[in-house]
């Protein structure tokens, strides 16, 4: 297992930033207990519909608020309104965190009896928490498409591809990698450019693909003008057999082991979409997990790239690992970070920046 601080990227193990810890879909009053950053929450959907994540264990006794089977208040229903129940003993918590009922007394509530209760936003058919080492408020707004409420665009359907043995530097790393999409994904690149602002990391490029583009599609060529929004996820518009935004992100369960899920938004050729539409979307969604795999396939399987032996031709692999060092730092050092930048766009040497006309 590759530790953070072996990447030399600062003062904490885990970025800060919004990040995917569930399907929404998944999300019921029954409580799931999930893991990331290292440690252990329990997840529901309240009565009113209201999404809440807690630190899992109970400040009563320790018991894992969402691990439990067995207990007759899990049989009876652990959610009462927004609050959930603990399967030990009956506290009960509500969406602040705060124990608001204790049913064997009538004496004072301890102040210690709490949870911390985490900043959560249900967007885009996912649940986000921001997770801050230093428990800030949020930087920047949680993820958000357009498209999303569009009726002619068919709405994802996440594929969740598990846990993998793997640091998300290396995952990260991938947008400023210019030279690995002829031989994992064999592109033939027209063009490529970096752009870095602020928490967002920007690669434009676009060319032929051996997957994602057919004939008759929207375009001859496949373009793709990717944007991590943070350390944490990206979307990328593309254009080729048919308009999309692809969605990747990726959380980390523990120091070296990250959680990755794929989709797909896909445009319609009719609205609303026929069921030709949505089955054309799936497969199209699948064709683009597919050209994922590759690089998953790549992660699964390599050592720790902690000093990269760079070329000019490989990308400005140096820049996107200064970019991820402002997440790793206190925020006051955020503009530190971005000034080391210098130049907001990096080309490849040789390569044009933007799509040329013939």
């Amino acid at each position: 297992m590759t530790r953070t601080a072996e990447y030399g990227l600062g003062e904490y193990t885990f970025p800060r930033g919004w990040f995917m810890v569930a399907d929404a879909g998944q999300v019921t009053d029954k409580p799931k207990a999930v893991r990331f950053f290292g440690q252990e929450f329990a997840l529901y959907r309240g009565k009113s519909g209201r999404v809440v994540l807690l630190d899992a264990y109970c400040p009563h006794m320790g018991t894992h608020l969402a691990r439990n089977s067995s207990s007759y208040v899990v049989y009876d229903g652990q959610v009462e309104d927004d609050s959930i129940r603990c399967p030990y003993h009956a506290w009960r918590f509500g969406p602040d965190g705060k124990c608001n009922h204790i049913p064997y007394t009538d004496g004072p509530i301890p102040k210690a009896a709490r949870v911390k209760s985490w900043t959560v936003a249900e967007r885009i058919g996912a649940i986000f928490v921001w997770f801050d080492p230093e428990g800030l408020e949020p930087e920047w707004e949680a993820p958000s498409l357009p498209e999303w409420d569009d009726p002619q665009w068919v709405r994802w359907q996440f594929d969740d591809l598990g846990a993998l043995a793997c640091h998300p530097q290396e995952v990260i790393d991938n947008i400023a990698d210019y030279a690995h999409l002829a031989p994992v994904h064999g592109s033939t690149v027209q063009y490529f450019r970096n752009e870095f602002h602020g928490h967002l990391a920007v690669q434009y490029q676009g060319g032929g693909h051996r997957t994602l583009v057919g004939e008759n599609g929207v375009s001859p060529i496949l373009t793709t003008d990717t944007t991590y929004h943070g350390p944490g996820f990206l979307m990328s518009r593309m254009a080729g057999f048919c308009d999309s935004i692809m969605f990747i992100a990726h959380t980390s369960v523990d120091e070296g082991v990250i959680q990755v899920w794929h989709a797909l938004l896909v445009k319609a050729a009719h609205t609303p979409p026929t069921d030709q539409d949505v089955a054309g979307a799936r497969a199209y969604q699948e064709a683009g997990r597919l050209a994922f795999a590759q690089d998953f396939d790549v992660w699964a399987n390599k050592r720790p790239a902690i000093n990269i032996l760079q070329v000019p031709g490989d990308g400005p692999f140096h820049k996107a690992r200064i970019w991820y060092k402002q997440f790793h730092n206190p925020r006051a050092r955020k503009d530190e970070f971005l000034r080391q930048l210098g130049a907001e766009s990096y080309t490849i040497p040789g390569l044009p920046a933007q799509l040329t006309k013939t």
